[in-house]
């Protein structure tokens, strides 16, 4: 860690602050957060988020796929800067800490440094990364996916949500599509601080996770195509029901996950023209398949493969499953991860390594560059549920921890 030791602290009323303010940019009565991608209360969150980086000295720039990149300069402008920060939409059902975590924590490390009078000698960017849900838009990060090459800016503005508006339209609507090329703000590494999403911190009793990786990723989207009947008079052998089908394709992938110790969800499903008395015929569904070990995924999804071809025989219907997106198992930089728990054990806060089982932008940023994450309890480790809580501690803490880790990053000394 720097010589500043632990004697330099975020301001935590501050932070707890930001959190609460800014939670009332699509506010829901159960104290959650509906703020989806590029909707009206993104630009609300936007806005502020803009006005207080610029409030802090920060020049704000927005590149084409609406990421933000709010830079802090340093003594020396010619190093690429540590890049810090998350996201600002939620899901449709989302709480107030994730991703906003990440985005205002990183404000309030230099909002804090600038109380301090501290310049750091490489810069410092707080990113504010567009859709990384993917609750509105898919894929999830893709506006950090795009930044590391995995798409086209033009493929992700042609992206469509559920009413057919295009990430472009989209950005255009709300005012932010902006005039610079993704990929042109450069970073030397990045930190992402985040909420765990999970019960393991909570369990154990410890403040900090030190992420060394992040679960892999496949989404699939399936259409099973039966056919439409009678519910009274069509017998049960003659029936080519979707729903049926998708019933044993769900506890199939159940089975196929449990047995190789991985994760799958089946978390859309849409009958198509449904009727109380009448087969289901069309049911379109997605599927969200997870491993830390690259070889489990692949293992999994010939797993699923096998028993949906299976399934759709034995029951006369079709099954198209197509895959969407492919993130693999990711392996954060060793020096980035060291360097958090270095500032973690200086400040006293304990800590564990820890996995990620969601994805983060972060996961994305490491195929290019070295990178790290810090992770902070969640309640009952509930997460994309507007029950989603953590204590003002607890993010002072996460926050402190990033701030220390930048510092020994960008490089800096006492004074």
């Amino acid at each position: 860690m720097t010589k500043l030791g632990d004697n330099l602290k975020i301001n935590s009323e501050r932070l707890w602050g930001a959190i609460n303010e800014t939670a009332k940019f699509g506010g829901t009565p159960k104290g959650g957060v509906r703020r989806l991608t590029l909707g009206p209360e993104d630009k609300q969150v936007r806005d502020w988020f803009r006005k207080a980086c610029e409030a802090a000295g920060l020049e704000v720039k927005v590149d084409a796929l609406g990421s933000m990149f709010a830079l802090r300069r340093g003594r020396d402008m010619s190093k690429a800067p540590i890049g810090i920060g998350s996201h600002l939409d939620t899901q449709p059902t989302g709480g107030k800490f994730d991703g906003i975590l990440g985005v205002l924590g990183a404000l309030e490390v230099v909002r804090t440094l600038n109380d301090a009078g501290i310049e750091t000698d490489a810069p410092i960017c707080i990113a504010n990364w567009t859709n990384e849900e993917g609750s509105r838009f898919a894929p999830a990060m893709m506006a950090s996916a795009a930044y590391v090459g995995d798409f086209t800016t033009d493929d992700i503005l042609s992206r469509k949500d559920i009413a057919g508006v295009t990430v472009g339209e989209a950005l255009d609507s709300i005012g932010y599509r902006g005039d610079v090329a993704v990929g042109t703000q450069k970073f030397s590494g990045f930190v992402e601080l985040h909420i765990e999403q999970g019960p393991i911190l909570e369990a154990e009793g410890k403040t900090i996770g030190v992420v060394d990786s992040g679960q892999g990723v496949l989404w699939f989207d399936g259409k099973i195509t039966g056919f439409e009947s009678h519910a009274g008079s069509t017998p049960m052998p003659l029936r080519k029901d979707a729903l049926g089908t998708l019933s044993e394709i769900v506890l199939a992938t159940e089975r196929v996950v449990t047995e190789i110790g991985a994760l799958g969800t089946i978390g859309e499903a849409v009958i198509a023209n449904p009727s109380r008395n009448v087969i289901p015929g069309e049911i379109a569904f997605t599927m969200d398949l997870r491993s830390a070990d690259a070889g489990k995924l692949d293992a999994i999804e010939k797993g699923v493969r096998e028993a949906i071809t299976a399934i759709a025989a034995k029951r006369k219907v079709e099954v198209a499953f197509d895959k969407v997106w492919h993130k693999p198992p990711t392996h954060f930089n060793k020096d980035f991860v060291n360097a958090v728990e270095s500032a973690a054990e200086e400040l006293g806060y304990s800590h564990r390594r820890i996995t990620s089982g969601a994805g983060h932008d972060a996961c994305n940023l490491n195929n290019i560059m070295p990178t790290a994450m810090v992770f902070i309890p969640s309640k009952d480790g509930i997460s994309h549920n507007e029950l989603e809580s953590s204590t003002q501690d607890d993010c002072a803490a996460g926050a402190n921890v990033l701030m220390h880790t930048v510092l020994a990053l960008a490089g800096v000394s006492s004074k």
